[in-house]
């Protein structure tokens, strides 16, 4: 099969190009409870350049480059191809899409339903992912699509939109009628939370982005209010909550200083929820006594959230604004989300 691969880190992030477009074998099946995914779309991740440059390489890749050569690839829906015999429930041909961690589902964490949380292997990061023709993955990972979901226009949701229905899911269960939630950063992820929040509560939400093509976006996926992050964005936030900041904030950009913007839009016993990063969050810890102020981390949602999500997502209620490239076009989708020239998901459709 053909697959875009990864043979170097780049940490500065200025190669010609990252990936290249390989013939690979094709995976097959070696457990029982094994499914191949025939790859209809593969979403490409902010996650993905930090790969590149190098920011997983202490968790997944220690000693080295041992982990290299990789096809990255978190994001991925298709058709099942093929099943192994003990899978039961699914046929070939079925549209699906996969919860990006395989685990074995016997650890005390999965058999609480956070999967995430407990041994395995991440397609893409540790493994190899949907850059791709074909992926290997488990039965435990596939949700099968409605009728009214194609696998390319849904092929983000199984990180970028399950990651923000998680952050969005925690907030909206404290947030109430009249009170407001703040979401730094209207892109990728944070198009798809205004929309899982507008669906699921009734608070005010706040949309800060530092671009107006994002901002317009959010206005249009159900934003209340959009303040533009020109330097002034924590006073205009302020100013909007009668001096006392949100009740929470979801950070989708965690990084460039939006940790600590982010934090001071947040009121006293408030949520601040993290889910972009790339830089340290610091804080007196007098202030967090002080204040009483919670920060959230947030990875990506279990098997049972991405259900929710599908549901949502197949009654209307979340819709994903996609830019489609082709395979081969790999590199051209990761500088363009670099350079920040996408709005919405960029998706590889082989």
């Amino acid at each position: 099969m053909k697959a875009q691969v990864l043979t170097k880190y780049d940490d500065a992030l200025t190669a010609d190009q990252w990936v290249s477009l390989q013939n690979v074998p094709d995976p097959v099946i070696s457990k029982s409870t094994d499914v191949i995914v025939r790859i209809g779309g593969a979403g490409v991740c902010r996650t993905d350049l930090h790969i590149i440059e190098g920011v997983w390489r202490p968790h997944m890749d220690p000693n080295g480059n041992n982990l290299l050569p990789l096809i990255m690839g978190h994001e991925n829906a298709g058709w099942v191809e093929a099943v192994g015999k003990e899978v039961e429930g699914i046929k070939v041909g079925d549209p699906v899409i996969v919860h990006p961690k395989i685990s074995g589902g016997t650890c005390l964490a999965c058999r609480r339903g956070f999967d995430m949380h407990g041994p395995g292997k991440f397609p893409g990061l540790d493994c190899n992912g949907g850059y791709s023709e074909y992926l290997c993955t488990s039965e435990r990972n596939i949700v099968a699509l409605p009728k009214t979901l194609a696998p390319k226009e849904v092929a983000p949701y199984a990180d970028a939109g399950l990651t923000a229905y998680r952050a969005a899911k925690k907030a909206t269960r404290h947030l109430l009628p009249g009170e407001t939630c703040v979401v730094i950063g209207a892109g990728g992820l944070g198009h798809i939370g205004i929309q899982c929040l507008k669906a699921m509560c009734a608070a005010d939400v706040v949309v800060v982005d530092k671009s107006e093509a994002s901002l317009t976006l959010a206005s249009k996926v159900g934003a209340d209010k959009t303040v533009k992050a020109d330097g002034n964005e924590v006073e205009a936030v302020l100013q909007l909550t009668g001096g006392q900041g949100a009740e929470a904030v979801i950070d989708f950009v965690g990084e460039k200083g939006t940790t600590t913007k982010g934090l001071a839009m947040t009121r006293p016993m408030g949520s601040y929820y993290v889910v972009g990063y790339g830089e340290d969050i610091r804080v007196p810890t007098v202030d967090m006594v002080i204040t009483e102020k919670n920060i959230i981390g947030n990875l990506v949602g279990t098997w049972a959230e991405l259900v929710e999500l599908m549901a949502l997502a197949d009654r209307g209620l979340v819709d994903l604004t996609t830019v489609e490239y082709r395979l081969s076009d790999a590199n051209q989708a990761l500088r363009d989300l670099h350079n920040g020239k996408i709005h919405g998901r960029a998706v590889l459709v082989p």
